[in-house]
């Protein structure tokens, strides 16, 4: 598992985490802080990223389970320390 442990460690490192005024999943506040957008335009351009059925979904979720709280604690982590 120490791979998996390096991985999560270097996505903390990054300093990017789940918006607190978060609307779902806190997603697009995240990205709209890091980059210095407005957090409506990115909510938009994420909505209208779901009209591409997998590539938008899928990578929406793929965000989301990799993508810290404000804690530091990472879904995809979580989940599986739950399977141990």
């Amino acid at each position: 598992m120490e791979g998996m442990e390096i991985l999560f460690k270097s996505i903390r490192s990054i300093g990017f985490r789940r918006g607190p005024g978060r609307v779902l999943a806190g997603i697009g506040g995240s990205i709209a802080a890091k980059f210095g957008f407005n957090v409506w335009l990115v909510r938009l351009v994420i909505l209208l990223s779901f009209l591409l059925p997998v590539l938008g979904v899928g990578a929406y979720l793929l965000v989301w389970v990799l993508t810290p709280w404000q804690d530091g604690r990472i879904p995809l982590e979580r989940a599986l320390e739950g399977r141990r």
